[in-house]
């Protein structure tokens, strides 16, 4: 096997088996927990979103396995020029490819929404506004939507991935 080719799928699967474990565990369990706890979980994600800087480090995992993934596609097909290309395998690894690349962009969206919600938290001394409470329930809502398709995207994208050179066209 090509040393570049091996370096390019270990980092793909690795950071990819990464970046897919921790936005499920994020999504389905840490989340739920943090909103059932109160208080203390709020405590919990706010340090695991700043000073852990776990979003940033999913984010740069979601980035190498896009950009792994990215490259082994363009060596494998040519160029994107081959018959592969078109082949079970080929449109298997693309759709993959696409939700995977939209996992991304929904993960960076959430970010910048997530930035903004702690912004906010942090302006609120006391009692909020109605104003603030309504900016406060928006921009909540918003992260679940964001945090909910980025989660589907990359279950699509590992479903794809796990099966597209099974794909017969």
């Amino acid at each position: 096997m090509d040393f570049v080719m091996l370096i390019l799928r270990l980092t793909h699967i690795f950071t990819g088996v990464f970046w897919v474990g921790a936005t499920l565990t994020m999504n389905f369990y840490f989340s739920p927990a943090s909103g059932a706890t109160g208080e203390a979980g709020q405590q919990v994600m706010h340090y695991l979103m700043t000073k852990a800087r776990f979003s940033t480090v999913m984010t740069v995992a979601g980035i190498l396995t896009v950009l792994a993934g990215y490259t082994m596609y363009w060596l494998d097909s040519n160029g994107f020029s081959s018959a592969w290309t078109h082949s079970g395998p080929g449109i298997g690894f693309g759709i993959g490819g696409a939700a995977g690349l939209f996992g991304l962009i929904f993960r960076v969206l959430a970010n910048r929404n997530m930035t903004a919600l702690s912004r906010l938290v942090a302006e609120i001394q006391g009692q909020p506004t109605h104003e603030k409470t309504q900016k406060l329930v928006s921009l909540q809502r918003k992260q679940a939507r964001l945090n909910m398709l980025n989660t589907w995207a990359l279950i699509i994208a590992v479903l794809f991935m796990a099966t597209a050179r099974y794909l017969v066209f």
